[in-house]
């Protein structure tokens, strides 16, 4: 089981790194895209696994440094922060707008602003949830 815990471990380094920056690069050159959001979902889904598989590996005796569990379980609170803030942006952009009373271009306009903010927000947890992930590798007795 600690063989498949590092192996995970280094998935959700990777997939983090990649998701944070290809998102982090679609938010500088302000253009939208799909695969970012696959992406960010497979990076969270690591992150989830990662947290469940360390959480077996403690309750069945293997005991690591105090800082690897802080380090590790600080990936799962940072990706549900992320996504009470993302869902909270599209508020913040609309604000009191009635978007169906605005014309095409301008719903188009706003609609891309929000999945703009949206994505340097998950872009920006991705990154974090990187560098916590290779502070928790580095805290490991596996290195």
């Amino acid at each position: 089981m600690p063989e498949v815990h590092l192996v995970v471990g280094v998935g959700l380094i990777a997939a983090n790194l990649v998701a944070g920056v290809w998102g982090g690069i679609s938010w500088l050159q302000d253009r939208p895209t799909t695969g970012f959001w696959y992406a960010l979902r497979i990076a969270q889904a690591t992150v989830i696994l990662q947290a469940l598989l360390g959480l077996a590996l403690a309750f069945s005796g293997h005991h690591a440094d105090e800082l690897h569990y802080l380090y590790g379980g600080l990936p799962l609170v940072v990706s549900l922060l992320a996504e009470l803030i993302r869902a909270g942006s599209a508020a913040q952009e609309l604000g009191d707008l009635d978007i169906h009373s605005l014309p095409p271009e301008r719903q188009t306009q706003i609609a891309l602003a929000i999945v703009r903010r949206e994505t340097g927000i998950m872009a920006t947890a991705c990154l974090v949830i990187f560098l916590l992930a290779l502070r928790a590798a580095g805290t490991s007795s596996a290195f």
